[in-house]
């Protein structure tokens, strides 16, 4: 690990995915009104989603099996948001080349929390 991390916000998988929430975020107020309670509710959700389950997994870090289980519900909640920017891409609300910046962001960002979770003793709270 190397430097001492003393807050979730010094993650860089948390930064990311804080950028990308923020780019959906912005990118989702140029879409269509009739999907204000849908598409638009759904990415918001599931794209702040990923944070919020980052930041719960840092605090769970005495127990292995809840840092495990809240680092699974942050890589359910980026590949759920990986479908939403699908879909926004196949509605054409995203150019072809957001949706793939979007999609790989996400995909760096899956990679980084299947790392924690398969090295997961390393970011436990000894005892």
């Amino acid at each position: 690990m190397g430097e001492r991390i003393n807050s979730y916000r010094e993650l860089r998988v948390y930064q990311s995915a804080m950028e990308a929430a923020m780019k959906i975020f912005q990118l989702t107020k140029t879409f269509p009104h009739e999907e204000k309670y849908s598409m638009i509710d759904q990415i918001r959700r599931s794209s702040r989603s990923v944070c919020a389950n980052i930041a719960e997994a840092w605090r769970k870090r005495r127990y292995k099996a809840a840092f495990i289980a809240k680092l699974s519900d942050a890589e359910s909640e980026a590949c759920e948001t990986q479908v939403w920017i699908e879909f926004a891409g196949r509605c054409s609300y995203f150019d072809k080349k957001t949706e793939d910046e979007l999609d790989i962001a996400y995909n760096q960002i899956i990679a980084q929390i299947v790392r924690m979770i398969e090295e997961a003793g390393k970011w436990l709270i000894k005892k």
